[in-house]
């Protein structure tokens, strides 16, 4: 599976990005004027540069210039987005240390090889992967990761006398270093078949059984930061062995492996642990032999959506995860907040505010740790992020000028938007507005399915129905069937992932009803697919009049909740805080602190070190 396919559509958005002026012939996009060598429009050097709309090659014919490519190569040099999952691939963002990778093969020292025999594994094992130890620390031993190149682009630290009661920590790692799977320089150049494990030690293991293709995860079961930079490489092998811990019952990595990579997945038996925790483990108590044999006996992870009923775990609905919507009175109502697995609709007329506050409740979510992808049909990205970001920062980090007209200029002060973009930069993703002029229905849904699996992404906001799909754009189709199959596989993704998607819906206009299940724009299905539907609505004339809320507050209805079937259609009055973008109830603080500025660690809960790495 490839990060990036080409589509039609990126050569007309690639074209729209440089302003140039184009004309389709033979299935070629040509371009006026090259946008490398932009001659003067002369008789002879017009049309010379051109996309094929089949294959997204393309090449300027002049003999001076002569330039080639594809659309990755467009993307590099005209800082061109063809999409968050290709971009962070082909131009990641993060910028990582370059680390200088020896010349020569590491040689271990003897106190790692004396560690590394004392657990099992032999010394030919830690020649192979270049194990050794600090140059002033016999007791610190040095894992270098090499990528498939054989360069180094990671190193990690584990101490070998660890103790909990003096010893901050047993691992840590090189700071700003590009996390990549460790082992992968030493795989074979058959990709049969990849064993993946959480720690170094037990993919050494793994290794010392004589398995090949023996890989572990950098920072541990929960630190998934790797996955796009080694997702290629890992999709290239026909079938992945999960060879994690395993901890009551439960084998680390599968899930979260299972849910980003396609192909054959498996995962060694709980009883060939032997009782054992991990591979590491397995060695020391049962031999080479019994490593081997474990990974051979993996079996496939079951078919999704074929399992015994009684197998279904019994749980206590009420105690389920779920997103803290930060609003008090709504998260008491739901018995802790939103949860995961379905489509929360939100619904409103037009400008009473429900894009802002299903913003709201995609910067809640990301103060709770939640990865966060959005699409913003009706805004440019650039202004959802500035309604997103002062959301964030609280009226209290919000700074406010007058203009020359008297009216309020408000703006971030360029350290606190570092600190925000720094805290949120893995944790908070937008699609790519640019015109798709593909089926943008099919394009979107495959977006949020990928960003699910590669970034682990949790809660989904689509803002709005209409400009997801573009129905207007869609002559001869029947809006409502579109509709109706659109949320259909969104409430599917939601299912299938866990995932929480919010989905912003407008009212139909002059919908007097009284049941906000009934007067959502469209097909009947919208509302019947939700698993919870919200409405945001001004008062009433009759309401403001006799003073039951401000004509500036909204009211915010549960009209569905297919968990717990409470609802609530007298509505729940909420007030707007301008400065901030801000909605907050009665039970609220509009200006509680968020994470960013409270509790945020660039380093992720896994200490960095910057000293000298001993083979430089």
């Amino acid at each position: 599976m490839k990060i990036y396919e080409f589509r039609e559509a990126d050569a007309f958005a690639f074209a729209r990005h440089v302003g140039a002026e184009t004309k389709v012939q033979g299935g070629e996009l040509f371009f006026k004027i090259c946008p490398y060598c932009r001659p003067r429009p002369t008789h002879g050097n017009t049309r010379t540069f051109s996309i094929n709309l089949q294959t997204g090659q393309f090449k300027c014919l002049r003999a001076s210039c002569g330039v080639s490519g594809n659309m990755i190569t467009l993307s590099r040099d005209f800082d061109f987005s063809l999409g968050n999952e290709a971009d962070e691939y082909y131009r990641p963002r993060r910028k990582y240390r370059k680390l200088k990778t020896p010349k020569e093969p590491i040689r271990p020292k003897e106190s790692a090889v004396r560690y590394l025999e004392g657990r099992g594994i032999p010394a030919e094992i830690a020649h192979r992967y270049e194990i050794t130890t600090q140059t002033d620390h016999d007791n610190v031993l040095v894992f270098p990761f090499y990528d498939d190149q054989g360069n180094l682009q990671f190193v990690k630290y584990r101490k070998t006398d660890y103790d909990r009661e003096k010893d901050k920590n047993k691992e840590w790692c090189e700071k700003d270093c590009r996390p990549i799977l460790f082992g992968m320089k030493q795989c074979s150049e058959d990709h049969d078949r990849l064993v993946i494990t959480e720690g170094q030690l037990d993919s050494l293991s793994v290794a010392a059984a004589g398995v090949e293709n023996a890989v572990s995860v950098p920072n541990g079961a929960k630190g998934m930061t790797w996955v796009p930079y080694c997702y290629d490489w890992v999709s290239s092998f026909s079938e992945i062995v999960i060879f994690g811990d395993c901890e009551k019952g439960h084998i680390t990595l599968l899930e979260d492996v299972q849910r980003r990579f396609p192909g054959r997945i498996k995962h060694v038996r709980e009883e060939d642990y032997q009782g054992c925790k991990d591979a590491n483990e397995l060695l020391q108590k049962h031999g080479s032999g019994a490593v081997r044999r474990a990974v051979e006996n993996a079996v496939l992870v079951p078919i999704q959506r074929v399992l015994p009923l009684a197998d279904v775990e019994a749980v206590n609905i009420y105690q389920l995860p779920k997103l803290k919507s930060g609003i008090t009175e709504l998260d008491r109502m739901l018995y802790g907040g939103l949860p995961f697995g379905m489509v929360c609709l939100i619904s409103g007329k037009r400008g009473d505010g429900k894009s802002t506050l299903a913003s709201q409740i995609m910067g809640n979510a990301v103060d709770q740790g939640y990865v966060t992808f959005a699409y913003s049909g009706e805004l440019p990205n650039y202004l959802y992020k500035n309604w997103f970001d002062f959301q964030i920062a609280g009226r209290n980090h919000i700074t406010e000028n007058k203009t020359d007209f008297g009216t309020p200029d408000r703006f971030l002060t360029r350290k606190n938007q570092e600190l925000i973009n720094a805290w949120y930069r893995e944790k908070a993703y937008i699609y790519d507005s640019r015109i798709i002029e593909s089926d943008e229905k099919e394009d979107l849904l495959r977006t949020i399915r990928k960003a699910i699996m590669q970034y682990g992404v949790k809660v989904v906001l689509v803002d709005n129905l209409m400009t997801a799909m573009y129905i207007d754009e869609r002559p001869g189709t029947d809006k409502y069937d579109w509709q109706g199959r659109f949320v259909r596989e969104l409430a599917a993704i939601a299912v299938q992932f866990d995932v929480l998607i919010l989905l912003v819906a407008h009212r139909r206009k002059n919908a007097f009803g009284g049941d906000a299940n009934d007067e959502v724009s469209g097909s009947g299905d919208i509302t019947n697919l939700a698993g919870i539907t919200l409405g945001y609505d001004r008062g009433t004339k009759d309401e403001v009049e006799k003073g039951l809320m401000l004509e500036e507050q909204r009211k915010l209805i549960v009209a569905k909740n297919r968990l717990f079937g409470k609802t609530n259609t007298a509505g729940i009055i909420l007030s707007y805080d301008e400065k901030s973008k801000r909605i907050y109830g009665k039970r609220d603080d509009v200006n509680r602190r968020l994470g960013w500025e409270t509790e945020y660690d660039p380093a992720g809960g896994f200490e960095y070190a910057d000293m000298e790495i001993p083979f430089d």
